[in-house]
């Protein structure tokens, strides 16, 4: 009987132990100030919003603004170059996607932003050793900028990217921004890695998407390639697909075709009706 209370008594500790160190592991966190859900909303709530136009140092060490970016849709993350896991798997994961991207999309259809956000110790070298480290620095289309603490703090809150110092240095979402041309956020992806439709898609909608379809020849050619070029899992990369734009040729054709029967038959109905009455007369 003792040695069954001894057990029972043995197992509640256990349970003890791992019940506080699963509470306290909560309290690092939430002291931490990090809250996936609430990152999450402020994140979501972002959307629509404007960036502004501040100060930044790009790995050169010269000054740049926001503005010298703009002008077509731009992707933007934050990292920090003393971190040991999330920061290198995305910046990795995205010189893939931004291959592929601009392989489907054009050399020069947009730009890449990637702030240090760690405002002591990412300097324009250490993100400079950081993008070359990863290959990152082959992308001339791709920039890894430096800010003090008001520039990346206002930046951050601007599009609803958190971050908190931890223990093992910074707590922070794994969040990539996109944004327009004009400087508005207009979607986020999550993770270390995604599937890359989850940027490629929106982005292509930004590269190729006009307000004025038919008022040139190269709006409509833009809306072509919005429709026609497709993300192919089994090659994973995005081709332009021709038999959508056969079949849209064809429905042209198709309806030409009825068109000019139509017209046809109006126009020679007259003549067979002023022959009928000939040959009755």
């Amino acid at each position: 009987m003792k040695l069954v209370f001894r057990i029972i008594f043995f197992v509640l500790v256990l349970s003890g132990i791992s019940t506080l160190t699963a509470t306290t592991d909560g309290w690092s966190r939430e002291a931490d100030g990090f809250q996936e859900k609430q990152a999450l909303a402020a994140s979501q709530g972002a959307i629509g919003r404007s960036i502004g136009d501040l100060t930044f140092r790009d790995s050169r060490g010269g000054r740049v603004r926001l503005s010298d970016y703009l002008g077509k849709p731009l992707v933007l993350n934050f990292i920090y170059t003393g971190c040991a896991q999330s920061c290198n798997v995305t910046t990795v994961w995205l010189v893939n996607i931004f291959e592929t991207a601009r392989e489907a999309l054009g050399a020069d259809s947009f730009t890449a932003l990637t702030i240090g956000f760690d405002t002591v110790h990412d300097t324009p070298g250490r993100m400079r050793q950081f993008a070359g480290q990863r290959g990152a620095d082959s992308d001339p289309g791709w920039h890894f900028l430096s800010g003090d603490e008001a520039s990346v703090t206002e930046l951050a809150s601007s599009v609803g990217f958190t971050y908190f110092k931890s223990s093992k240095g910074f707590d922070h979402l794994d969040q990539v921004t996109l944004i327009n041309a004009d400087g508005l956020v207009q979607a986020q992806v999550y993770g270390e890695t995604f599937e890359k439709p989850l940027l490629i898609d929106p982005l292509k909608d930004l590269v190729f998407g006009t307000s004025t379809p038919f008022r040139s020849l190269d709006d409509l050619i833009k809306k072509v390639r919005l429709f026609c070029t497709l993300y192919d899992p089994a090659s994973d990369r995005y081709q332009f697909d021709y038999s959508l734009f056969i079949m849209i040729s064809s429905g042209f054709v198709v309806i030409g075709s009825v068109l000019v029967f139509l017209v046809r038959e109006l126009w020679s109905r007259p003549r067979r009706r002023r022959r009928n009455i000939e040959r009755s007369a």
